[in-house]
């Protein structure tokens, strides 16, 4: 990996260094600025390399285990699926687990031990000899898959309470950078041989894993870590009493859950959806990721930080829900592929939602409770993994094998919109300007 992590992720703004907080008591002064920029470009790699590795399996995975099905189509298809529940399974239980670990021991071992069990399930996808031991990879991934979540705590950790959203963008910009980035690797190399694609993303992630060994500064210091482990909050119902426990929080993550959920939507049938209405080729679909990628950088690394100063944080949750309910309803009724992209522009700006949640909700917490927060949300994140493909899966084939009675092939996508509505109606209930609370600094 290069300075800018491989050449892959852009190099960090310029006025990066501006948003960083002063380095926390009992750090070396002098040398705080370049281990803050050291530590932002770490935690940059790290969330491009989850994406990334999202991205390759979406063109490479069900192929590979469809060769270990001997080419059967259906069992691929239910092996594909019990792979990915499973995976969103491991996220519940052990996203608080590993938030709690990092309040208590730092974010530095809990980002080395989440990008080693990546790259260690990348090994498996590239040498598994048998479907039983590539399941063994996913679910090991699936345990230790806290680097996003990780990330976003050791960013609210260095980050002063104002900036976040601005830099919660950009690590926004990292998922949209590896849905471009990913799919093309997979593609080309997987041209190739299946699993070259799996060796060159363990090579790049045990990289970014050695240089996280060797550069990576810890971000929490002793005198702000959670003073004992608490095995009762370590769990997803433990994690709950976090959430009661600072008014307004669990609103915000209510919201978080529903936007998570209607997501869930286009990984679960886009590429049906857009064969079935449109007879969209391979290649459509290749460029259409492309074009999604490219505005979602746009507006993650270019938009969110002015746009948030200037509204707010609540104002930015607020717009970014209503874009993604426009987008939704737009995607589900357009009735040719050209309408389809048209509204491609509108349905970005829900990139503006995010990064404001994350900003309200790294607020109402203390220090040492940042990552047991990330930890709830990725919790959420892994219910959302576990019911979104299903739910949307059955509405659209159930809409498909009425479609000459009810003609409403986009059904499910009209579903995600109204989960998304319902977010936006509780953000406007729940999310609150920071000027009316209480900020939590300490």
């Amino acid at each position: 990996m290069q300075d800018n992590e491989g050449g892959a992720a852009p190099p960090v703004a310029p006025d990066a260094a501006a948003d960083i907080a002063p380095e926390p008591p009992g750090a070396r002064g002098v040398k705080a600025r370049p281990q803050r920029q050291a530590g932002f470009g770490f935690i940059f790699a790290s969330a491009l390399m989850n994406a990334v590795s999202f991205g390759i399996m979406i063109p490479i995975l069900p192929n590979l285990i469809k060769e270990f099905t001997g080419g059967d189509f259906a069992a691929a298809s239910v092996w594909n699926v019990v792979f990915a529940t499973v995976w969103g399974v491991m996220q519940f239980f052990c996203g608080p687990l590993l938030g709690m670990m990092s309040d208590r021991y730092g974010r530095r071992p809990v980002l080395l031990l989440s990008l080693f069990g990546l790259g260690v399930d990348f090994l498996f996808m590239a040498f598994a000899p048998t479907l039983l031991w590539l399941f063994v990879g996913r679910v090991l991934n699936g345990a230790t898959a806290a680097s996003f979540s990780t990330a976003n705590a050791y960013l609210a950790d260095v980050t002063p309470p104002e900036r976040r959203a601005k830099v919660f963008g950009w690590m926004g910009s990292a998922f949209s950078f590896g849905f471009i980035i990913g799919p093309i690797i997979g593609g080309m190399l997987g041209e190739y041989d299946l699993r070259l694609p799996f060796m060159a993303a363990a090579a790049l992630t045990f990289v970014n894993w050695l240089y996280g060994l060797l550069v990576l500064p810890e971000s929490l210091p002793p005198e702000r870590r959670a003073k004992s482990y608490d095995w009762k909050r370590a769990n997803p119902v433990g994690s709950l009493q976090l959430l009661r426990a600072h008014k307004g929080l669990l609103g915000l993550v209510g919201v978080t859950f529903l936007f998570q959920l209607s997501h869930m939507v286009l990984p679960s049938i886009f590429v049906l959806y857009t064969t079935y209405r449109y007879g969209w080729s391979t290649g459509v679909l290749g460029l259409t990721f492309l074009l999604t990628g490219v505005l979602g950088v746009i507006v993650q690394m270019f938009l969110v930080g002015p746009v948030v100063a200037r509204i707010g944080e609540r104002k930015a949750v607020l717009l970014g829900a209503a874009a993604g309910v426009v987008g939704f309803a737009w995607y589900g009724a357009a009735p040719t592929g050209w309408l389809y992209l048209l509204g491609a522009p509108i349905f970005a700006l829900i990139g503006f939602m995010m990064p404001g949640l994350q900003g309200l909700m790294t607020r109402k917490v203390q220090p040492h409770e940042q990552g047991q927060l990330q930890g709830a949300n990725q919790s959420l994140a892994g219910i959302a993994a576990v019911v979104g493909p299903p739910i949307f899966g059955l509405v659209f084939a159930w809409s498909v094998r009425h479609d000459a009675t009810v003609h409403a092939p986009g059904l499910a996508i009209y579903v995600a919109a109204a989960l998304l509505l319902l977010a936006l109606a509780l953000a406007w209930v729940t999310a609150r300007n920071p000027s009316d609370e209480r900020v939590v600094t300490a």
